[in-house]
Formats: structure tokens, C-alpha cells, sequence
């Protein structure tokens, strides 16, 4: 569990909502993009950022499967991250919002910081001083001292930083590793230089880029600069004489990816055209194309002495690619110094790779969903072209279905029926991700017996709220959403529980105030408390709170604990007798139903009522007695109803006759005629 900024249930009137994630319990291998990938060369493990929110630790000389463990605290992109005090700890910085400091050992979460008020792009580390600097679209850098975030405990969860606002979101940070230049890239098409030391005052500011700056590295002696830009350039600049020095062009569109050697003798580059260069900075027309990739390149990483070779000034032997694809590879650079000439043609010049030293497999993203008009099931299709359905209210997937036409599938699991919205989908992670917002979760009304669920109560016109049963399983640990009596021994049991249950290791973020896709709005922060589904009755190491009831929004605790029934939604509509006829309309106002959940054969049974209490003066007809025994078959063989002169089927409700048959604003007007045998 994780909170930050705790506030109050139903505050003022700021938005809360409640999300959930579908996904298994231990997701091993990315299921999106890796945007950032550092090496741990002491234990040979790889360190991955992945965009499903997790990052993971691979040994990277294992044979088979490299996975060793997850480190999950965040639920929105990993941005970025560094490995600090040799290896032992790991900073993070996410679309979340927070920066996330790590036992990388250990794989456990020490604090989380909440220094910024919209996502964290990027980190700078200074390896000699143990600082680090985190950057993003709020538009401000922060400084950290590693030292004292590692100290941070559940007690001691506050630490001092220093900062300094920009004018433009900021894409790219870096510092040299005695931390005495830091070098920050915006969308303002430049750079800015500081003195990390200072923390406040800028030294200059560099023009020369004409589009986003994405990347950047220095010098070890903070002399240099190297930056990387969506204008598809990469410059080199003297910090000294602050101007650029050297523009290669050696991509053919956006830079959002660069490492130097030690010596800055050599950079390494990739970005969208999927190609990963290697630049000699002494001679700018001497470059080698490593390799092709087959997604757009996110981040690389150099690895030095991997092949336990001994390592040359100025030669690295393998690079890490990370990009948009979930899978990431590792890249020879034994050819690099040997084939970097000037003698190419860049319309036939091939890599010197086609095959990846290693190759750390990925899962498929979702890419494409589609909910299904029982507002129950979602259909996804992968990228790998495999299609799956999803139960939203029991949070699991129901069958994979393969490589199936996707479009075929959603026309075959059509039904003429209509349940309101009730839910968002969101596959920013791969995964799929549920919003619950209170303008419309408690929307969708269905029968139970139509969907196949089994309530508590056994009957056969059982109606459910598809949002307050959601609500109800999300929530099925919490102490506070059941009731308890004593029993013999003078025990509380349980006397109550949900219909149906959704797996324990469920995520759910519940949302206070405003988050949207740049994480806030106009500078108003949002407030936020993860915590998985099993775990909803405790506290963890965190400095959490230590009830959910100061995070329930009023709205989801009006259901949950006071176990009030969501209110159903009225419907308003006409009914007149078919101008075929000749019968006078029974009322000439509007009727009203206390639930658009009513099905046709009501209406058609209140018409047959009227028509027959009608006959003989309104007496009632001769067959009265053997009538009633069987009133709605009988008025259904009499009556039938009509929209926009199509028969209506007696079991269908008049919100699906609403949407399928009136398909217009308005109240409905419905027509009725006998049946003439």
C-alpha cells in the first residue's frame, strides 16, 4: 500500500475515483515499452523500467529464464531510473507522480516522495557526491541527497531537497559523476546549465535545437555535452565556450536515446528510426550502424567488460537497446572500431549485427479492447493478434481465443440488449485498466439470472447493480464492509459477503481531487492510495493510513458500508394505440416507471388490464377467473407492442427498446394493437 497527501473522504468537491488493474499476480515479463534499463556489473543483474508500471531484475547470465523479481509500488509508467551507492539502491521516477527510492537487493520500497505535481520524465545521477536530480513535466528539478533518502523510514519519511523551477516541461537531465555540472533539455528546444551545488542559479542557456530536447550526457569532467533532440540531430557542445562545437546527422527522425564511453570519444545513439549509431566524436563521418531494432529505441546502456574480456580505453563491449516493444536485447560492439569509417552509403549500409547477444522476451500489450453490450465483458486483441475476453466484474480473464478475427468475434457475441455505461477502460500499461467514476458506476442495472450470477437472494427477478457488486468484491477485506455478530464461543464472525469475489492480489488506486493524462491539472496535485484487494484491512511498511475509511470516497462508502441500494433509473415514455386500431389512447400524459429495467411484457399486460376492463362496461369478461390464472401469457397472445412500427419481443426492457428501436432524444412513445388471429 501507498498514500500521499491523505485527506478526507467526499472533501469539498474535488473528483474521486476508484480504479482497479486485470493482471496476474507475478507479471514476470514486460507486458509494454521499457523506458529505462540501468546495469548492476557487481552482480550482473539488469534492472528494466517497463511502461506497465513494474520494474523488474534479470540476471543477465542465466541460461534459461532470467527473471529474479519484481519491484512494484507504482501504477503508471516508470519513467526512469538510476542505481545509486554501488548497486545497493534504486531511485525511480514515474508518470505517478512520485519518485520511489529502493533496497535494490532486496527488492523493497523505502519511501516514496511526492516533489512533484505532474509526471517525472527523468533522473540525473552524480556517482562521486551521491546526488540525484529528478525532472519533469511540472517543470522543475529537484535535488536529493542518496544518503538521506536510504535513511528514510515509516518514522522519519521527510527529507530536505532543494529545487529550481524552468519555464518548459523538462524531457531530459544529466549530470557528471562529481556533480558539479548538471545539464537539463525542454521543450523550450535548449538547454539549460547549473551548478548542482548552487541549486538555483541557471549558467547559461544553449540554442541550437529546433524541436524537444530528449537526451543528454556529460563529460566526467563536465566540460562537454552531448544532446539528443526530436529535431533528429545530435550536438556537441563546449560547456567552456557555451556554444555547439559539432551537429551529426545520423538519424532520420527523433534522438530519444544516448550513451558516450568514458573517454567521450564515442556516442552511441537510437531514437524513432528504430537504429542504434555509433558516432566517433573526433571525427564526426566516421560512424557504425549497430543494429536495427524493430520498435522505436527508448534508452540504451552501455556495459563494460560483459564478455569478461579485458576492457580497452575508449571500447565498451555490448550495449543494451530498451524500446517501445516489451522485449529488450543486448548488442555486440566487438565490429564497432573496425568497420567506423567514413566509406558508407546510408541507402545500403546494413548493421554490423543482425542477432542479438541476448534477448530478454517480453509479453504481449493489449492494443485494441472492445466492451461488449452487456457492459459485463471486454474483448482485447494483442500484439501478438491473440484475442481474449474479460469479465470487468469479477476482474479476470474468461478465455483466450487466439488468433481469431477480433472484428468477427465482437459480431458474434452481440446482443440485443443495452446496459448503461458504467466503467472507463485505460491501456496505458498493456493491461486493462478499470475507472469508476460517481457520475455513472452505479448506472448499470441488469438481472441476475440474464448474466448468470448467483445472489444471496433466490429470486427469479433479481436485479443487480453491476456497479455496487464491483464495489462490493473490490472491497471484500475490509473490515468496515461486512457485518459481524458474535457467536458462541464470543467470537465475530462474518455475516455477510459479496456475490461474487475478484482475485485477492487485485490493484486498486483510489483517486482524490484531479488526475488526468499529464497527471494534474493548472498545478492542483491529486491525492492517491494504492493498496492491493487482500490487503485492504491492513497497514504496511509504509506510512500509510491506517483505515481505508479516510480514503473511501462518500460515494463508494454509501454502498459498501451502509449497504444503501443504488437508485434505479426512471424512465418516461408514451404509450398510444396503434393508429390501426381506432382505440382511444388510454392517457394522453406521459407514463413514468421507477426502472428503465422493465421488460416489454409489463407494459403489454397494463394494456391488456385496460382493454379488458373495458369490455361490458368495464365488468369483467366471462373467462375472468380462467384469465387471471395466467394473466401475462394470455395478455401476450392478445396485445403486442409496437416502436417505429417494429413488434417488440415481450422480454426485451425498455432501455434496450429505447437505444435499438426509438434511437432518438426524447421521451419514448410506444404504440400497442390486438392481435387478430
Amino acid at each position: 500500500m501507498s498514500s500521499h497527501n491523505r485527506g478526507t473522504a467526499g472533501q469539498g468537491k474535488r473528483k474521486t475515483q476508484i480504479s482497479f488493474i486485470i493482471r496476474d499476480e507475478i507479471e514476470k515479463y514486460n507486458r509494454s515499452g521499457v523506458n529505462a534499463i540501468q546495469y548492476d556489473p557487481d552482480l550482473q543483474r539488469l534492472y528494466s523500467a517497463g511502461r506497465d508500471s513494474i520494474i523488474r531484475i534479470w540476471d543477465t547470465q542465466a541460461k534459461e529464464d532470467p527473471y529474479l523479481f519484481s519491484m512494484e509500488h507504482h501504477f503508471d509508467w516508470v519513467n526512469d531510473i538510476v542505481l545509486c551507492r554501488e548497486g545497493r539502491a534504486l531511485i525511480s521516477a514515474s508518470s505517478d507522480t512520485t519518485i520511489k527510492v529502493w533496497n535494490a537487493h532486496e527488492g523493497s520500497c523505502l519511501a516514496t516522495l511526492r516533489t512533484h505535481k505532474d509526471y517525472v520524465k527523468c533522473l540525473a545521477y552524480a556517482r562521486d557526491k551521491e546526488m540525484v536530480a529528478s525532472a519533469g513535466l511540472d517543470r522543475s528539478i529537484v535535488y536529493y541527497d542518496v544518503a538521506s533518502l536510504v535513511a528514510l523510514t515509516v518514522n522519519n519519511n521527510t527529507t530536505s531537497i532543494s529545487s529550481v523551477r524552468e519555464t518548459h516541461s523538462i524531457y531530459s537531465l544529466a549530470m557528471n559523476p562529481s556533480g558539479t555540472v548538471l545539464v537539463s533539455g525542454s521543450t523550450e528546444n535548449s538547454l539549460k546549465v547549473y551548478d548542482p551545488r548552487d541549486c538555483v542559479t541557471c549558467l547559461m542557456k544553449l540554442k541550437g535545437h529546433t524541436d524537444n530536447v530528449r537526451a543528454l550526457v556529460v563529460s566526467r569532467d563536465g566540460t562537454q555535452c552531448l544532446s539528443g533532440s526530436s529535431d533528429g540531430t545530435i550536438r556537441l557542445w563546449s560547456l567552456g565556450q557555451q556554444r555547439c562545437i559539432a551537429t551529426l546527422r545520423v538519424h532520420d527522425d527523433s534522438v530519444w536515446a544516448l550513451q558516450a564511453n568514458d573517454s567521450f570519444t564515442t556516442v552511441y545513439s537510437g531514437g524513432r528510426d528504430k537504429r542504434v549509431w555509433a558516432t566517433d566524436l573526433r571525427n564526426p563521418d566516421h560512424r557504425t550502424l549497430i543494429c536495427e531494432e524493430k520498435a522505436p529505441i527508448l534508452k540504451l546502456e552501455l556495459i563494460e567488460g560483459d564478455s569478461e574480456n579485458i576492457s580497452r580505453p575508449g571500447v565498451t563491449d555490448s550495449l543494451w537497446v530498451a524500446t517501445t516493444d516489451s522485449s529488450f536485447r543486448n548488442w555486440s560492439l566487438e565490429k564497432v572500431q573496425n568497420q567506423m569509417s567514413g566509406d558508407y552509403d546510408l541507402d545500403t549500409i546494413k548493421p554490423v549485427n543482425t542477432q542479438p547477444l541476448k534477448c530478454v522476451k517480453g509479453n504481449p500489450r493489449i492494443k485494441q479492447y472492445h466492451v461488449l453490450n452487456d457492459r459485463c465483458h471486454i474483448l482485447t486483441k494483442d500484439t501478438d493478434d491473440n484475442v481474449a475476453l474479460w469479465n470487468v466484474v469479477t476482474a479476470r480473464l474468461v478465455e483466450n481465443l487466439g488468433k481469431v478475427n477480433f472484428e468477427e468475434e465482437i459480431k458474434k457475441r452481440f446482443k440485443m440488449i443495452y446496459v448503461h455505461h458504467w466503467f472507463t477502460v485505460d491501456l496505458k500499461l498493456g493491461l486493462l485498466t478499470i475507472h469508476l467514476d460517481e457520475s455513472d458506476v452505479f448506472s448499470a442495472w441488469v438481472s441476475a439470472k440474464e448474466l448468470g450470477f448467483t445472489p444471496s437472494s433466490e429470486s427469479v427477478d433479481t436485479k443487480l447493480n453491476l456497479g455496487q457488486k464491483l464495489l462490493e468484491a473490490l472491497f471484500e477485506h475490509w473490515p468496515r464492509a461486512h457485518w459481524f455478530v458474535e457467536n458462541e464461543d464470543g467470537m465475530l464472525v462474518k455475516v455477510d459477503s459479496p456475490d461474487f469475489s475478484v482475485p485477492d492480489h487485485t490493484l486498486i488506486i483510489i483517486w482524490h481531487g484531479l488526475h488526468s493524462s499529464h497527471g494534474s491539472s493548472d498545478g492542483e496535485s491529486f491525492n492517491f492510495y494504492r493498496f492491493v484487494c487482500r490487503d485492504a484491512g491492513e497497514m504496511d511498511q509504509m506510512n500509510v493510513p491506517k483505515h481505508l475509511n479516510d480514503w473511501v470516497p462518500h460515494w463508494a462508502a454509501e454502498i459498501i458500508i451502509h449497504k444503501k441500494t443504488p437508485k434505479s433509473i426512471k424512465l418516461t415514455f408514451y404509450l398510444l394505440p396503434d393508429p390501426s386500431t381506432g382505440i382511444k389512447p388510454i392517457k394522453n400524459e406521459a407514463l413514468s416507471v421507477p426502472s428503465d429495467l422493465m421488460q416489454v411484457r409489463k407494459v403489454i399486460e397494463h394494456v391488456y388490464k385496460f382493454l379488458r376492463q373495458g369490455n361490458e362496461n368495464g365488468h369483467p369478461s366471462a373467462n375472468h377467473d380462467k384469465e387471471v390464472q395466467d394473466f401475462s401469457s394470455i395478455a401476450g397472445e392478445k396485445v403486442e407492442l409496437l416502436c417505429n412500427n417494429q413488434v417488440l419481443n415481450a422480454t426485451m426492457d425498455l432501455r434496450t427498446v429505447k437505444h435499438f428501436f426509438w434511437k432518438q432524444s426524447g421521451d419514448l412513445v410506444l404504440h400497442y394493437r390486438i392481435i387478430k388471429r
